[in-house]
């Protein structure tokens, strides 16, 4: 049997083994998921880019079993006869831009792809978010390893990102790209820096890079050369001078004095402030770091939203969340709490058949091509059929958003940013 033959036949179990337990065919297996990302909702998540709707057989698609958080959280829906009709389609447009410098730009539906850089996932992989951003009318990150050439052709839609390491950062990259993503801490380890070990630094991930192949690579934490807004300032008018129509976004984690650094921000200039709390990221990601050092989103969305209409400066800025972010219901949640719109990441993976076995800092870790650099490994997500199944999630995503909204009475989510007077705190 040929390499290619058996990939194929890989591909082609695996697939079937999650569609039948999507379907309910067969019991759940008891070490899939966890209280966050529940067997049901992994398997939800895989069912819903395999149809483009929610479940009908009766699976679990919108909440987990925290006991906290999202989890907690439940809309004020109207009356029935007070509802929006069936037929109205409510704008799930978010605008990017609300400063009067830079380019106007609106994303068909309030979501966009989170950093998983070339290196962290595979090209396959990144080229199908690409595909599928293009099909949306929204953008995915390259994340923080380069801008590879496979993704160019793309380039329209893709957010490029600096971050400490400042791997594969140059004039050429920055100009490629219509947003620019700093990239100053991420929710699921902040103060650690990022982290790629040495087993899936390849030849090509190294010249990407511009480091040595097989070594493990670190980012440091912080930017040595930022200490202060006004060296923050600086760093933004740097990309502002080598692109000026760039779109300026800020990543940060979620400390406590969140609200000052995303006010800090502002004044530097940025266009986006993205917030990213505990519990995102990777498998890559130390456990301990994920649960114990950020902020959880939810907090920290409605802590920022309130402090910049506090200071008369929310309506000039786009205020995007991510970290945690499972489901169209914990999007629309966030919106409620004071965001305009989320980053997506482990969703998109499961699209594609992660099983979150937490295994992604192995270069052969990843049993389906998702995070890996292996080159046989990496024929298991064909980009085709991967931008297809990401597509379909977010088509799903898109008929609950809308019914969310019409059950509240609204024409457009941009309607629904911090209204916290339409949440409900659930009760154990």
């Amino acid at each position: 049997m040929s390499e290619g033959d058996v990939v194929a036949k890989h591909v082609e179990n695996l697939h079937r083994g999650l569609s039948a337990l999507g379907r309910g065919e067969h019991p759940i297996p008891e070490a899939l998921g966890n209280y966050r990302w529940t067997a049901e909702l992994i398997l939800a998540t895989w069912q819903q880019a395999e149809t483009g709707k929610p479940p009908t057989n009766g699976m679990e698609y919108k909440v987990g079993r925290s006991g906290g958080g999202f989890d907690r959280l439940a809309f004020k829906f109207l009356p029935p006869e007070r509802r929006l009709p069936a037929d109205l389609e409510p704008d799930l447009s978010i605008p990017l831009n609300r400063r009067p410098e830079g380019e106007r730009i609106d994303i068909a539906l309030p979501t966009y792809g989170g950093g998983m850089s070339f290196g962290s996932v595979s090209l396959n992989f990144m080229v199908a978010r690409c595909m599928a951003a293009r099909q949306l009318g929204t953008f995915t990150s390259t994340g923080e390893g380069g801008f590879p050439d496979a993704l160019l052709p793309y380039k329209d839609q893709l957010i490029t990102q600096i971050a400490t390491g400042m791997f594969g950062v140059r004039e050429e990259t920055i100009q490629a790209a219509r947003i620019v993503e700093f990239k100053y801490a991420q929710g699921a380890k902040p103060g650690l820096g990022g982290h790629l070990l040495s087993d899936k630094v390849t030849a090509e991930v190294a010249r990407m890079r511009e480091s040595v192949p097989w070594a493990s690579l670190y980012s440091p934490f912080p930017f040595h050369s930022v200490y202060s807004v006004e060296d923050h300032k600086k760093h933004l008018d740097w990309v502002r001078t080598i692109h000026p129509k760039a779109l300026l976004s800020v990543k940060v984690s979620t400390p406590t004095d969140v609200d000052m650094v995303a006010v800090g921000s502002y004044y530097a200039g940025a266009h986006i402030l993205h917030l990213d709390g505990g519990y995102g990221g990777t498998g890559a990601a130390p456990e301990v770091a994920k649960k114990n050092i950020a902020m959880p989103i939810e907090p920290a969305i409605g802590k920022v939203h309130r402090y910049l209409v506090s200071e008369g400066v929310r309506e000039q800025v786009t205020l995007i969340a991510s970290g945690g972010i499972r489901t169209a219901w914990d999007v629309a949640k966030a919106i409620a709490l004071g965001a305009d719109g989320c980053v997506i990441g482990t969703a998109e993976m499961l699209a594609v058949g992660c099983t979150h076995c937490a295994n992604c800092e192995r270069g052969r870790g990843c049993q389906v091509g998702i995070t890996t650099t292996d080159p046989l490994l990496s024929q298991f997500i064909d980009p085709d059929w991967g931008a297809r199944r990401i597509r379909n999630l977010y088509e799903s995503w898109k008929l609950q958003w809308r019914d969310i909204l019409r059950s509240l009475g609204l024409r457009s989510i941009r309607e629904l940013v911090g209204r916290r007077d339409l949440l409900l705190y659930r009760d154990r």
